[in-house]
């Protein structure tokens, strides 16, 4: 101790503790600080908005009986029904001086066409002015081939969808405006995350042997032939509400094959009902304000089929270069999902991706910061000068097809004896093509060399050009996200290629550490891009390669230039390029006129003619068919209802509530036509395993067409309801 008149003195050690014991405490304040600081950053509930965030969601099905369906390019495959509806999901962004915004729309539809683009921005142009642009607005489709056709100016696309019908052009248009517009009315402050994670038993590369063509040390930088990587972006408000999702993953939705007729948006559309679902509570499919895309992109050669191809004559494998079976040809050779049947393949591979989605949105902290960009160019993609190094310059071709297109892939063949990998002409059918649509000229047939030339769609303008030359290419900066729009399909090694170029190129002009994702099937179709190596032994996704061999690296040194623009704040010295056409098309279809709808004797239009059953056990199936009409007329009389809903009775008011609709993954809607303008409707109800016990009902919405005296048409509404039924509690009696 001190005394009074003593100085008070610390020995060395003493000194040197306390001095220990300050920077602890010092470094400990710190540490806490830190930890708090970054435990508030990494919290999505605890928000402070950098961004305006908009989402909306709007019905696009259109006409679901009679139009063909798009995507297995099968005439036969016309629509005759509904699992699910098909929507448009948008999502914008803007600053939060709301000074640039960026709009991305993804569409339950198996591509979208330059027309379809060009009515869609002509809308939001006569709403919002120059507010939505070519520049700053990604429409992307989900690639479902089980939505309606039909949505075309170019010419080939008229030979399997009967040629451009209005009512589906139109009902797509008005969806995505319609979303577009939901998405403009609830802008609110909010944040964004991003997270990425690996998808496993979803996917398979269709054409394996195109891939073993690229580079042995190319492929040993990755450990699979498909993209496995799901990139999902979160939205959230400030007050850390949730508001949506996208979600890029690359796999085509074609779990639905070609003998399918019932309109829906297949396995990724089905992982978006999942999500949509439990975020959505107590509402009914395709309501709620929480929105979930499950959009495509570098999805060229990758299946979802993943039990592989096999002979379905014999059973034995077809995996082979041509994806031919020694009995029957590549006629036989299907690919078959992981499920019992189409649509059990379809919820396993939807509901991989769905949870996949759940687990990477669940950890999402990653926070997307940092201004918004986006760059586009109309390019003609039939000319453009490729410099592959300081010495060595090619050029893109004039479109065209080849023989192996004809020949389908795993996933849906093709017709008569066209096998894939096909590097020869055939002489039959090259002198059929010669006859009715004209010969490739010799600089066409040598620029897609050694691709066999079946349709030289570039050379071909009757009655309009078959093929677009003019073509969007488009990024979008979201802060430390790009999103690249592609107008096609991208393989995997091809978008592989793609991605890291343009991240090269952000890194090389001062912006690193970019997170890049493919958009697919955006603004314009123009069918597959391979790599040139993939390209050589021309299989399906080859010989859909209609710009020739130098395909990619035209779109690399495109999209570089677009990377290096907004890089260097230098967008607005982009040439804007040439405008794309629109034809003067009107409604040119070859659709069966819309005739008056009639009854049988002694009935009306709703009558049951075949009575659910009195009694059902959830996971059994309650049918009941009723006399129908066209559902083209609620198309054609451009009206959004549901065909059907599900209505279980509550006692205690007296009252029936819907429980299901149309959009409902359990429910389908089948129309029969018959002759003499009558037709019948099945509705089938494939009972869940959690429904509740109790009465129920089904009903059925139509419009009939009824011809006037003054040779005027009108549409009339209509109803149906089957007899109630009872679900009842399956009981488990166990043995002692």
């Amino acid at each position: 101790m001190c005394g009074k008149r003593s100085k008070c003195s610390f020995s060395r050690l003493e000194v040197i503790l306390i001095v220990c014991l300050v920077l602890m405490i010092a470094v400990t304040v710190v540490l806490l600080v830190l930890h708090f600081l970054t435990k508030e950053s990494n919290d999505p509930s605890e928000v402070t908005a950098n961004y305006l965030l908009g989402v909306g969601r709007a019905d696009c099905t259109g006409p679901v009986a009679e139009v063909p369906l798009m995507g297995y390019a099968n005439p036969e495959q016309v629509g005759s029904g509904l699992l699910m509806r098909l929507y448009s999901r948008a999502f914008i962004v803007a600053d939060l001086d709301d000074s640039r915004r960026v709009v991305f729309v993804s569409a339950d539809i198996g591509m979208v066409s330059q027309r379809l683009r060009l009515e869609v921005l002509k809308k939001l142009k006569s709403k919002y002015g120059e507010l939505y642009r070519q520049d700053n607005v990604i429409l992307s489709g989900t690639h479902t081939h089980s939505g309606p056709g039909g949505y075309f100016q170019y010419t080939l696309f008229w030979i399997t969808s009967k040629g451009l019908i209005r009512p589906s052009l139109n009902a797509i248009v008005n969806g995505i405006v319609k979303s577009i517009d939901i998405a403009h009315q609830n802008m609110k402050r909010g944040r964004l995350f991003i997270n990425r994670g690996t998808v496993e038993n979803s996917q398979i590369n269709r054409s394996p042997f195109s891939y073993l063509e690229n580079p042995a040390s190319e492929r040993s930088r990755y450990s699979s032939n498909t993209d496995k990587e799901m990139v999902m972006l979160k939205m959230v408000d400030e007050n850390g509400q949730e508001l949506g999702l996208i979600s890029w993953f690359a796999v085509h939705p074609v779990s639905m094959n070609n003998t399918n007729h019932l309109v829906n948006s297949d396995n990724v559309g089905y992982a978006s009902y999942l999500f949509e679902q439990e975020k959505n509570k107590g509402m009914l499919p395709g309501e709620g304000s929480f929105v979930a895309a499950f959009a495509s992109s570098n999805l060229g050669d990758v299946s979802p089929n993943t039990k592989g191809p096999f002979c379905i004559n014999t059973g034995e494998s077809c995996n082979n270069p041509h994806s031919t079976c020694p009995v029957g040809g590549a006629k036989m050779c299907m690919a078959m999902g992981p499920g019992n049947d189409m649509f059990d393949s379809t919820r396993i591979i939807g509901q991989n991706i769905y949870l996949k989605a759940r687990d990477l949105y669940e950890k999402a902290y990653q926070e997307v910061t940092g201004p918004l960009s986006s760059a586009h160019q109309w390019v003609n993609m039939s000319d453009v000068s490729v410099e592959l190094n300081a010495t060595h310059t090619v050029n893109t071709c004039k479109p065209a097809l080849g023989h192996s297109f004809a020949a389908g892939t795993i996933d849906g063949v093709g017709a008569f004896n066209f096998t894939q990998g096909s590097v020869e002409g055939n002489p039959f059918w090259d002198e059929i093509r010669d006859q009715l649509l004209g010969e490739p000229s010799n600089e066409t047939k040598a620029c897609h060399k050694p691709k066999p030339i079946l349709f030289s769609t570039g050379e071909m303008t009757r009655p309009h050009p078959w093929h677009p030359d003019i073509v969007d290419v488009q990024i979008a900066a979201i802060g430390s996200l790009a999103i690249i729009a592609v107008p096609g399909e991208f393989t995997t090694m091809s978008g592989r290629r793609l991605r890291e170029a343009v991240k090269r190129e952000f890194d090389s002009h001062g912006t690193p550490r970019m997170d890049v994702v493919i958009a697919g099937l955006c603004n314009v179709y123009t069918h597959y891009i391979t790599t040139y190596e993939e390209y050589q032994v021309q299989r399906y996704e080859a010989a859909s390669t209609i710009y020739g061999p130098h395909t990619l690296s035209a779109y690399i040194q495109l999209y570089r230039g677009l990377a290096r623009a907004i890089a260097t704040n230098t967008v607005q010295d982009l040439p804007r390029g040439p405008e794309p056409p629109v034809f003067n098309i009107g409604n040119m279809t070859l659709l069966p006129p819309l005739t008056a709808d009639r009854m049988p004797v002694n009935k009306t239009f709703g009558d049951v003619l075949q009575e659910v059953r009195q009694q059902y056990r959830a996971r059994e199936v309650a049918e009941v068919t009723f006399v129908g009409a066209n559902p083209r007329n609620s198309a054609e009389n451009a009206t959004e209802h549901n065909f059907l809903t599900v209505e279980r009775y509550t006692s205690t008011s007296d009252s029936w509530h819907v429980v299901w609709n149309d959009a409902s993954w359990d429910t389908r809607f089948y129309w029969t036509k018959g002759s003499f303008g009558r037709s019948n409707v099945t509705i089938e109800w494939h009972i869940p395993r959690d429904t509740e016990p109790g009465v129920y009902r089904i009903r059925y919405f139509g419009h009939y067409k009824k011809k006037l005296s003054n040779n005027r048409a009108v549409f009339i509404p209509f109803e149906g309801t089957s007899s109630a039924f009872e679900i009842t509690t399956l009981i488990n009696l166990k043995v002692a």
